[in-house]
């Protein structure tokens, strides 16, 4: 198989079942990874603690940050250029607010800001 990725040394391919206990559906995906590491490098059972690692730092650093620290979830738009331009905001957010305020966790940073929005500016004036 050739790819269009020039470090790719193998393709992991991931097929898995869920059945929905409530409805009784089941159904099938299969995922494709492209890996720099030689096909047999890693055991089968290695290369699912990868995919699983990867997926688990996804969920824990992306997108649990997003939900539970700017509510990314709780917004109701169905406009897909206002939820991509707000994606982006956060996305900055998470990167810039860090670096403004080191040793400061998000949610003290955001109970600062809310209480004194002018400090936000100033921080943005810093960089």
């Amino acid at each position: 198989m050739e790819m269009d990725f020039p470090f790719a040394r193998s393709v992991v391919v991931v097929r898995s079942e869920r059945t929905i206990k409530k409805t009784g559906v089941t159904t099938q995906e299969t995922r494709y990874y492209v890996s720099s590491l030689e096909p047999g490098e890693l055991a089968p059972e290695q290369w699912q603690d990868l995919v699983r690692g990867h997926w688990a730092g996804v969920e824990n650093r992306n997108h649990w940050r997003r939900d539970a620290l700017l509510g990314e979830d709780r917004s109701r738009s169905r406009n897909p250029r206002l939820l991509a331009n707000l994606s982006l905001i956060r996305g900055g957010l998470l990167r810039l607010l860090p670096r403004c305020f080191p040793g400061e966790s998000i949610p003290v940073i955001r109970e600062r800001l809310q209480s004194n929005p002018n400090l936000a500016i100033s921080a943005l004036h810093a960089l």
